[in-house]
């Protein structure tokens, strides 16, 4: 297998859809896993506007984030996977935050100018860091309007409706938004966080759920980080309403912890942080669960 083969499929399997919806109706746990940035499938129309190599593209991968919440969803888990890679659209983006510099003609009317659009990394990425366009041409804004209605909207409404029937069945639901991360830069390597965890500073969740999802990281040796600098996205404004019995957190690792040495292709710790994962899933499972007066104390 080619490696632009490997960059086009997910776990294998010829991507068929922009995202997949794992799980078992009724929800067999009050958690409902996301991984908005792991999608491998790279249409032909990105490729052939693109103005770098596939592999540029990959680099805005959360690269095999989705292999680590395997276990979870083996057991049953509600888990929304996107399989349309990032360089297509954004997820975890507000679909008006698209930069402007990708609009060939009329700029949509309710648009909103942001840090990441000013930085490329809107809706639609338009550059990584300092690095050249990804794209050869600007977008109609009719063609970022199709990706919304084909691919946004209807993973956010997969979400939501996951969440509103888990919180029916449960009383409690919690959202756990799956991302991955490149090394945190810092002074000393041995203070950087493996793990960082993401409330929109204590907006999108009960501090209850931050804080025993943090202590289960260190107790398996990781160390940790709290909004810093991760905070969280559009997913966590969108779906996280602690008022409403709807929680939502954001979880990034770092990519050395189950990557290789080049961080292409899974590497031999990924079993440890799959398990590690679902171990954590059970920890905020057990949270949440209805017989806990600990969230509703609050």
């Amino acid at each position: 297998m080619t490696r632009f083969s490997r960059l086009r499929r997910v776990n294998d399997i010829p991507a068929i859809s922009a995202f997949v919806r794992h799980g078992t109706e009724p929800p067999r746990f009050p958690v409902v896993i996301a991984v908005p940035h792991a999608g491998r499938d790279y249409p032909a129309a990105l490729l052939a506007d693109s103005a770098v190599p596939i592999e540029r593209l990959a680099q805005l991968e959360d690269r095999y984030a989705d292999l680590l919440i395997e276990t979870a969803v083996a057991r049953g888990a509600i888990a929304i996977v996107a399989c349309r890679a990032r360089a297509w659209i954004d997820l975890n983006r507000d679909p008006r935050e698209i930069d402007p510099a990708m609009i060939d003609g009329r700029l949509p009317s309710d648009m909103i100018a942001t840090v990441r659009t000013r930085s490329g990394l809107g809706l639609i990425p338009r550059r990584i860091g300092n690095g050249p366009h990804l794209s050869r041409r600007r977008l109609a804004t009719s063609e970022v309007e199709d990706r919304i209605r084909q691919v946004h909207t209807p993973y956010h409404a997969t979400i939501a409706h996951a969440l509103s029937m888990t919180r029916a069945h449960f009383g409690t639901a919690l959202l756990l938004d799956c991302h991955s991360m490149p090394p945190v830069a810092g002074p000393n390597p041995r203070e950087r966080p493996d793990v960082v965890i993401g409330d929109r500073y204590g907006r999108s969740a009960s501090i209850v759920l931050g804080d025993r999802l943090e202590s289960a990281i260190r107790a398996h040796g990781l160390r940790t980080a709290r909004n810093t600098p991760y905070a969280g996205g559009y997913t966590l404004d969108r779906h996280g309403r602690p008022g409403d019995g709807i929680h939502a957190l954001q979880i990034e690792f770092d990519r050395t912890l189950y990557l290789d040495a080049t961080l292409d292709q899974p590497g031999p710790e990924i079993d440890r942080i799959r398990h590690i994962f679902n171990m954590l899933f059970d920890c905020l499972a057990e949270e949440c669960d209805p017989g806990s007066d600990r969230i509703a104390a609050e």
